[in-house]
């Protein structure tokens, strides 16, 4: 508990710090950003927790799923309250739309049979709801650049990922916030790898250009950090739990071919990136996402862990937004 405090607080700094550099910069007025904040600061402590083995445990032996279950809903619930009715935009029919899909995504594994349907059916539920507008019609914007529909999705993130360890249960995964060196060393390795190949798909499909950064020298290794760490901690987090350590190892199992399940899991990665960059269909960011979900299901395979394929897909991403344009 007092690394997870620890961690909690660290994370709540550097949040204040971009909170105020970002409102600097997109003239958000201050009383604003401090009715903002504090939804996210909330957030980011529920986001956390299933990073850390113990809580996670600790949860999993929280009376009966129904109760877990009805733990994550309230706590789904609880940012975007805290957020509206300090922003001044609480909805009625949002709150209900919000209980609805929050409840059904936390009291899934609580009627369902487990299986590979089921499994697939929860996966297609989450993606469908986070690739869609579901968010903006919830959390709305109390200002132009004040996006705040960042919120419901590290919410949805976070309440997938402990329904799917803590309610479903999900044995022989090796997660965690933090990389070992082994996972850096693998991550690097695949991403090193990835490189050249990924280069020359781009370069035939006309997928991205190169773009050289603009920006004070000193600004750089906080922009590439940033990018970083924001692409590890979030989208890679959330991308190569559910497509690495959830449905290949699901499908490699189920078919006793771990040749398949990347396959497979790389095929439906690539075709979740069918809406990205507001195009569709986006065929071009399918066959890049396809390419490098076979690096990065080949770095989970290699370790046996996620944090590893975490690692390969936030150094791709990294490169890919601070150098290319696409």
């Amino acid at each position: 508990m007092r690394q997870y405090l620890a961690t909690v607080l660290g994370i709540w700094i550097a949040a204040c710090i971009a909170a105020y550099f970002f409102s600097q910069q997109y003239h958000i007025p201050l009383s604003l950003t401090t009715a903002i904040v504090p939804a996210f600061l909330l957030e980011l402590a529920f986001y956390t927790m299933p990073g850390f083995e113990g809580i996670r445990r600790r949860f999993s032996s929280t009376g009966s799923k129904l109760t877990r279950a009805a733990l994550l809903t309230g706590s789904a619930l609880a940012p975007y309250l805290l957020l509206s009715l300090s922003t001044h935009t609480f909805n009625w029919f949002a709150l209900a739309k919000l209980t609805v899909a929050t409840g059904i995504l936390s009291l899934f594994y609580t009627r369902v049979r487990l299986g590979l349907f089921s499994d697939l059916l929860f996966l297609a539920a989450m993606a469908a709801v986070y690739l869609s507008t579901f968010f903006d019609q919830i959390y709305v914007r109390p200002m132009p650049h004040a996006d705040v529909n960042a919120l419901g999705k590290l919410m949805w993130i976070r309440v997938g990922l402990l329904a799917v360890l803590c309610i479903r249960g999900l044995p022989g995964v090796r997660f965690s916030w933090w990389p070992t060196r082994r996972d850096w060393r693998i991550g690097a390795e695949m991403f090193l790898l990835f490189l050249p190949v990924g280069a020359a798909v781009a370069y035939a499909i006309g997928f991205a250009h190169f773009r050289p950064p603009h920006m004070v020298w000193w600004m750089f290794p906080l922009v590439v950090v940033g990018t970083f760490a924001g692409f590890l901690w979030i989208v890679a987090l959330a991308e190569e739990f559910f497509f690495r350590a959830f449905l290949q190892q699901l499908i490699a199992k189920a078919a006793h071919n771990e040749t398949l399940g990347l396959i497979v899991a790389s095929v439906l990665f690539g075709l979740s990136h069918l809406p990205a960059l507001h195009k569709f269909p986006n065929w071009r960011f399918a066959t890049i996402g396809f390419v490098s979900g076979v690096f990065y299901g080949i770095a989970y395979i290699r370790a046996q862990s996620v944090r590893a394929s975490m690692v390969t897909h936030a150094l791709v991403v990294t490169v890919w937004r601070v150098f290319f344009s696409g």
